[in-house]
């Protein structure tokens, strides 16, 4: 049986890669096979080894003598668990793509947009992959690409061009977000298990997670789709709205607040972006009456405007299907995780590694596993990845080898357009194809995250 559902994983993850191909889109089958997958668990619940505890990041002990009632209750238990820490994600989505929606609404990018000046190609890759580089520290790198997404779509009108700009961004949004504890999820779930603190995690990564930034936009300026400049179309003479501006700040301010939120009330950062959410949403009602009386009646935008509350009207732009897409996705993984398999993929790793010496060999093997964990997190997801690493390894708070995990998660799903939550969002938002991501901007992914292993190599010995 878990043979099938693995399966049922891989059938499914290749109509995902075949979106194009097969023109299904990828939201389908990544619902299907979540839905088979734990379908399957449940109807042979009898017949699996083992079974992986989430909660506890350790498999059950003496698992296969349990009852039947007990191993559906436990089933019961971890999908319930799974789905909760999926909607804690999904709800954080929503609220942040709302912000960035209401944000839109009152033309609050076009503040952004003012203050870009050149339209060389080159410099203006060198400001997006800046910014999210240092949004995605302060905002994580899900909330960074959505909102540069957002903003370079104001300004790169060709999307042949800015395709290209989108695959550095999601390079540049998860070398930022790793070594912030609440820069990527991965990151955070180690920060959260004691396994790092926040002054170490900043001494160990933020020079490999510089270099991995640095790398890639250094070759890919000298690309070709990065030569020249842009063709920048005539300004719209509509009137934009006198709180473009304010509306921008409130927001970006509102999900600066979350992290903040989150150190003071220890709750999850999904309640703090409600939160924001709910303040940026007061303001924008507030606000939207003054901005109706500033355009044309007969405007058809502003008619549109004026018969939808602005909350409304953002929900509504939200893009639903990249949502399912991450729930059937997310859920998928988390079956797998459950039956023992990447557990036991991750220890097999550990194993079958050649030793390469005798006192140092324990630290060679670490060094080889974690670079796999980080190719394997932009296969799979790099989520149940390091909850398996968790349960691997029992090295002290502050060891290099967390560090070097949270280095290798969190930028290695750059390799892949589906490794990472920037990724698939970026993927969602510009429609951008598998097998282009693959040919154009892996190897780019591939060239920063060694050199960026390379430097952590260096800056372990300054611990």
């Amino acid at each position: 049986m878990e043979t099938v559902i693995i399966l049922v994983f891989v059938f499914g993850y290749l109509a995902i890669t075949l979106e194009h191909s097969i023109k299904i889109d990828k939201l389908i089958p990544a619902l299907v096979m979540m839905a088979i997958s734990w379908a399957l668990i449940s109807l042979g619940i009898d017949s699996f080894p083992s079974w992986f505890d989430s909660a506890k990041h350790a498999l059950v002990e003496n698992f296969p003598a349990l009852g039947h009632e007990d191993k559906m209750h436990l089933m019961e238990e971890t999908l319930l668990h799974h789905l909760g820490k999926t909607a804690e994600i999904l709800v954080f989505l929503l609220g942040a793509m709302t912000i960035v929606e209401i944000i839109d609404y009152f033309d609050g990018f076009s503040t952004i947009k003012s203050f870009i000046k050149t339209k060389k190609k080159s410099k203006i890759l060198w400001i997006f992959c800046g910014l999210a580089f240092v949004l995605s520290a302060i905002i994580d790198n899900l909330t960074a690409t959505i909102v540069l997404i957002s903003i370079l779509q104001k300004i790169v009108k060709d999307r042949s061009v800015r395709i290209w700009y989108a695959g550095l961004i999601i390079i540049a949004a998860n070398a930022g977000g790793a070594f912030s504890p609440i820069g990527d999820v991965t990151t955070t779930m180690l920060w959260i298990g004691n396994k790092v603190s926040t002054g170490y995690l900043f001494g160990y990564l933020f020079l490999p997670s510089l270099v991995c930034m640095i790398v890639p936009a250094f070759i890919a300026s000298f690309l070709p789709a990065f030569k020249g400049n842009l063709e920048v179309e005539a300004e719209d003479d509509k009137p934009k709205s006198r709180f473009s501006g304010t509306m921008l700040y409130l927001g970006l301010g509102a999900i600066i607040f979350v992290p903040i939120f989150k150190v003071i009330t220890h709750l999850p950062p999904y309640v703090g972006m409600m939160l924001s959410l709910g303040v940026v949403a007061i303001f924008a009602e507030i606000y939207s009456s003054s901005k109706f009386s500033l355009t044309e009646i007969d405007d058809e935008t502003s008619e549109a405007h004026a018969h939808h509350s602005p909350v409304h009207h953002s929900l509504s732009k939200i893009e639903l299907p990249s949502i399912l897409f991450f729930l059937g996705i997310l859920m998928a993984v988390a079956a797998l995780e459950s039956l023992g398999t990447l557990f036991g993929f991750a220890s097999t790793l550990k194993e079958s590694v050649p030793l390469m010496g005798t006192e140092m060999a324990g630290t060679e093997v670490s060094d080889l596993v974690v670079l796999l964990l980080g190719v394997g997190s932009a296969v799979i997801d790099n989520v149940p990845l390091v909850a398996a690493s968790l349960g691997m390894f029992t090295e002290s708070m502050d060891d290099q080898l967390w560090h070097f995990i949270a280095y290798s998660a969190g930028t290695g799903g750059s390799m892949l357009i589906i490794g990472s939550a920037a990724g698939v969002v970026a993927m969602g938002m510009e429609k951008i194809d598998f097998f282009w991501y693959l040919k154009k901007i892996s190897w780019l992914a591939l060239a920063g995250f060694l050199a960026g292993a390379v430097a952590f190599l260096f800056t372990r010995t300054l611990f």
